[in-house]
């Protein structure tokens, strides 16, 4: 079976798709709300120059991007090993080199990728705006635009998962906007 045909298989797994969706949006709202918090504070804190604050929110993209995919790693191995553990004990077999044991393997993948996309997505989309401040938007006006896309992508989020579980989306993406702009402000207000 190609690599191709193995992500296919598990793409196509519910419960596989259910949780890679959790920690994509798990760690891509993590990574927004930083990205609000970086993009007000560096504004509060008189950051004069757009490609610093996209400088150091990148920074934070790196640091998010791979604390997400190396956590789910490894508790998705932690994880799959205790059950393969559990389900060898029971059938009095090694599972090692088994298409149980490279299934989990791919899963694993998916989910640590997952994971990992979702905080650098929720950070430097917000941030966008600052690469091309103040050449066309001046900082202030660059902060107002990435907080928006990032209250945008949230909403997003929110409207999404309300879709999937049949709830109002616009009241689910609603209260995932209104996180940053909790943010925003209580940066303004701890800023002050």
């Amino acid at each position: 079976m190609t690599r191709a045909e193995r992500l296919r298989t598990v793409l196509a797994d519910a419960d596989a798709r259910a949780l890679s969706r959790r920690y994509f949006i798990s760690n891509g709202f993590d990574g927004t709300l930083t990205s609000i918090g970086v993009v007000v504070g560096a504004f509060l804190s008189g950051v004069s120059d757009g490609t610093t604050v996209f400088a150091i929110g990148a920074g934070g993209a790196v640091g998010l991007g791979t604390s997400g995919l190396w956590s789910v790693w490894e508790i998705e191995r932690a994880e799959q090993q205790a059950e393969t553990l559990q389900v060898e004990a029971a059938m009095l077999r090694d599972l090692g080199d088994t298409v149980v044991a490279r299934r989990k393997r791919d899963v694993r993948v998916v989910n640590a990728v997952a994971s990992g996309i979702g905080p650098i997505i929720g950070v430097l989309v917000p941030l966008s705006p600052f690469l091309v401040s103040p050449e066309l938007l001046s900082l202030a006006e660059a902060t107002v635009l990435a907080v928006g896309l990032g209250v945008s992508l949230l909403f997003a989020f929110g409207a999404y998962l309300g879709s999937l579980s049949k709830q109002s989306w616009y009241v689910a993406g609603i209260r995932m906007g209104l996180a940053g702009l909790v943010v925003a402000a209580l940066n303004i207000v701890l800023g002050a």
